[in-house]
This record gives structure tokens, sequence and C-alpha cells, in this order.
């Protein structure tokens, strides 16, 4: 639950319980809490004005029709679905658990997801960006805690370096402090002068095409081991019906974005070899039994080795500026017997970090314009506004005149293009320090997508009451978003959360009950 709507809350105005209280002694207000209970929890619910007719889904008959009018507050709630658990906690955990399914059914199988994927060679990597300038940082050089998540152990100095004396701007180059987990100096440069915040805010603008074309060199790296050993190409039949001689292994990939207290994003990915099923190309299939887990870590640190993009010419850098991964590429196997990483654990490391984006680096506003540009941009600021400041600055409106493909500043012929401009994102996604990628993406084939699960959800609430799906038809229109008041707020939430704490102990009890037949048998 978010923390303005806790009771608890030191400060809380009286004027809000005052409004709780009124609407708790409504006559109505059993039915206005199951009214908003498909928005109960959300910060800013979406209330919508219109009619609604429920259609009876195999014989057309008109079930029910229903006016907002007719209904309490005369509107009708709907969550808004932010994902980021700073704006919408609870929309968030809703978009968590999505996320967990999305993940583990590509390792485990389940949900039109065929089991036999659990048996295909699984890893899971993690790219970091480069260095852009000396950051304050903490490092724990050997851990002897318990348990990483409650660490107590004592981290090394940050720069320890007695020779290194200071900067061209006076600033020190070295710093001895033990960073505590919570230090706010983490993550920020040891002399922001010094660091190079556009190469920085680049780096986020181009870093998915980065993961692009280093997922090709991967394919590229096990398809070329395959010919060495002898593994033949196989030959599909595409949609169009032409026939094809392909590689006879393919990487699925589920992908996750983290931002890191510096403001560069690193990605964390679970990579699956998969095979090619002649007769079928969309199946799942295991892959040829002389290419292994080994393999794909193999492969996956030569592509991250030889990996660079070059971006096009900018005015402020006529040469561009090079894209590469950091020294840090981290691969381990998934399901490799130890317990370290298990499918369970890293499907929820995921989920966890696809509801987070910026807040890390203390910054969290939402898209930025030239009228609010000013307020968070500075190139003489900190660290988060001197990378808003690049962004913006880089991504203005320009003509560019590069060699590359169509859509990267030129047209196709190579020709100067003055409506595209390849770093337009950048000023785009300025409240994001220039990454514009979605936070979770995966392959196609990997698992099932988000749609698959709110689709299947949206099925259950239909059938739940008799069994008969209904297609619901609505003529509806965006009335407001937020609560009426805060009192509101306050009451809707709280019953949320008790909906969720009574789920909660209801499936632990069900499986403890499962566990004691089990126990039992």
């Amino acid at each position: 639950m978010s923390a303005p709507l806790s009771l608890s809350r030191p400060g809380l105005a009286a004027g809000r319980i005052a409004q709780a209280l009124r609407r708790a002694t409504t006559p109505d207000y059993l039915g206005w809490l199951e009214h908003t209970a498909s928005a109960g929890g959300c910060t800013r619910p979406i209330r919508l004005t219109g009619a609604l007719t429920s259609v009876e889904a195999d014989t057309g008959r008109i079930i029910r029709e229903v006016r907002t009018d007719d209904l309490p507050d005369r509107a009708i709630y709907k969550a808004c679905g932010n994902r980021r658990a700073s704006q919408c906690p609870d929309c968030a955990w809703v978009y968590a658990g999505d996320a967990f399914q999305v993940v583990r059914t590509g390792l485990t199988g389940g949900k039109t997801v065929p089991a036999t994927v659990a048996r295909h060679p699984v890893v899971f990597a993690t790219f970091t960006a480069p260095s852009f300038g000396a950051v304050h940082h903490r490092h724990v050089p050997q851990h002897t805690c318990a348990a990483r998540q409650r660490c107590d152990c004592r981290p090394a100095p940050c720069r320890a370096r007695r020779d290194a004396g200071t900067c061209e701007h006076g600033q020190p180059a070295a710093c001895f402090a033990r960073h505590d987990t919570d230090d706010p100096q983490l993550g920020l440069p040891l002399c922001p002068d010094c660091y190079d915040h556009d190469h920085h805010a680049v780096w986020n603008g181009f870093s998915g095409e980065l993961w692009r074309r280093t997922k090709q060199a991967i394919e590229r790296q096990l398809a070329a081991l395959c010919r060495r050993r002898g593994i033949g190409h196989v030959q599909v039949v595409t949609d169009s019906g032409r026939v094809r001689r392909v590689p006879p292994v393919r990487v699925s990939h589920g992908k996750v974005a983290e931002m890191q207290r510096r403001g560069a994003v690193h990605f964390h990915l679970l990579l699956r070899l998969d095979g090619v099923d002649p007769g079928d190309s969309g199946a799942l299939t295991p892959p040829p039994a002389g290419i292994t887990a080994d393999d794909l870590d193999n492969a996956v640190h030569a592509a991250a080795r030889q990996i660079t993009v070059t971006t096009p010419p900018h005015p402020d850098r006529l040469d561009g500026w090079p894209v590469a991964w950091g020294e840090q590429v981290d691969v381990r196997r998934v399901g490799s017997g130890d317990g370290a990483v298990t499918d369970a654990k890293v499907a929820a490391y995921l989920a966890k970090y696809a509801t987070k984006a910026t807040e890390v680096t203390g910054h969290a506003s939402t898209r930025l314009t030239s009228a609010t540009i000013g307020t968070y941009a500075n190139p003489d600021g900190d660290h988060t506004a001197r990378l808003i400041d690049a962004c913006w600055r880089l991504g203005r409106p320009t003509a560019t005149r590069t060699t590359g493909n169509a859509g990267q500043g030129c047209d196709r012929q190579g020709r100067l293009d003055t409506t595209a401009n390849p770093y337009a994102g950048l000023r785009r996604w300025a409240h994001m320090l220039g990454f514009g990628g979605h936070f979770l993406t995966k392959a196609r084939r990997y698992s099932v997508t988000f749609a698959l699960l709110r689709d299947t959800r949206a099925t259950y609430r239909r059938t739940e009451d008799n069994g008969t799906e209904t297609l619901t038809v609505g003529t509806l229109t965006y009335l407001r978003a937020g609560w009426r008041t805060d009192g509101d707020a306050l009451l809707a939430n709280t019953a949320a959360r008790q909906r969720r704490e009574s789920r909660r102990i209801g499936r632990e009890e069900v499986a403890h009950d499962a566990w004691l037949t089990g126990a039992a048998a």
C-alpha cells in the first residue's frame, strides 16, 4: 500500500479521516466498496462514464445493460495499470505477478508453452555498461553473510589510491570511504566535470541496438559451431511457402533492464537454446545433442567482446560515439543443481526489476517538455541533472548525414535527411536518462505474452459467477483520473489490502493441506 494512504503516516490531514467517515456511514457504502473493488488499491484509477452491455457469447442474448448514471459516483473505476511501483504499488504488484509468469513459463512451460522447454539449456547473463568516469561504489570482496538480502559484510574502501592526487578540476581522484548500502554518494561521479555525461546518455539511448546486434552475434557463433561439429542446417517452409535453410539452433531470450545508481542501464537476460523443427518452424524443440549450455556461455562472452556499435554523426561529435558493453559480463547456468540459480529465483528477481525505473537514481519525473525541462536539467547541476541536460541537448532537432540504413538520419541512398534525427529519442526519453526501451522484453518464441495473461484473467472474471462466458460491450468516455476524495482512496486501498492478505492466507492454507495430504500418502 502506498505511504500517502496510510493512517499511520505522520501529518495525515484530519479532513481525510472525516471524508472516510462520511463515505463509510452512507447507506450504499458496501455497494460502493464492491463497485470499486476492480480498482481498489490503485493510486490513480481511471473514471469512465457511459454504458455497459453484457452479451452471452454463445447466443448473443443481452443479459444486462448498465448505465453509469445508475452506479455509485456515476462512474466506472478502472485501475491505471502503471507498472512502476513508485507510481502505483497495487498495479505494479499485478504487473510483477504477470512478469513472473512470463519469465518462468519460458523456463518450465505451462500456459500454452510446452513443458519440454524445461529440458532446454538456459543461462542467466548480465550485461553492464562501460565506465564513463569514476563513481562512488560499494564493493564487498568476500561475503561471509548467510543471506545477501541481509548482508552486513564490511565493504572495501571505495577507491583507495594513495598516489591518486587530484583531477584537472581540483577534485580528489580517490575515495577511502566504506559506503553503506543507503549512502547517497553511491553512483555519483568523483568529479562531475570529468564524467562523460554525453557518452553516458548516448549509450543509454543506443543500448537496445547494441543488444540486438549482440544477439545476432551469439546466434552466428552457435551456427558456426554447428558447422564445425558437422551439424547441418535445417530446411523449413516459411509462411509464404518458400523453403529456407536455417541454422539448427536458435536463441530465445527474456530481458529485463535495470537502472543502476549511476543512471546507466544494464541488462539481465535469460537465454534459452532451442532447436528447429523442419515440419513446424514455430515449434519449441530441444537443440541438437551436440550443443550445450557451455557452448552458449562461450558464445555470449565472444559476442560481448566483439560487438561495438558506432552511432551516426552528431554536430557535437562528427565521428559519433562507440557503444559497447562493459568489462563485467556475467553468465550463470540456470538449474545447474547447486540451487544458486533456479527458475523460481530468476523469475522473481526479474519480475522485481520489471516494476522499477529511474527511482534508484533519485529522479522520477514524467515525460519532460520544453515547459518543464528547466526544472530538471542543469549543465552545472548534480549527476542526474547533467544527464537530463545531455539528453535534451543532444536530442535537439538537427540535420545529420550518415551512410547507414534508412531511418538513421539519412534516406535510402545515404543522403542528408533533415526530417530524421537518430538522436531525437534522447529528448523524448530524457526523463528516463535516455533509455527508451521497455524494461521487460522477450523473444516471440520465449513464452506467453502479457496480453494472453490479461485476457485469461478477464475471461475468468466473466465466467466465475455463472459459468457462462459473456462479452461486455462498452460505450465509455474518459471522465477523469484519481479518486474523488482522499478519504475514498484510503477506504478503497485498505479494503484491497485486506483482500490481498486473505488471498495470500488462502493460498498458504491450500498449499499446507496439499503438503499434509502428500505426507499422509
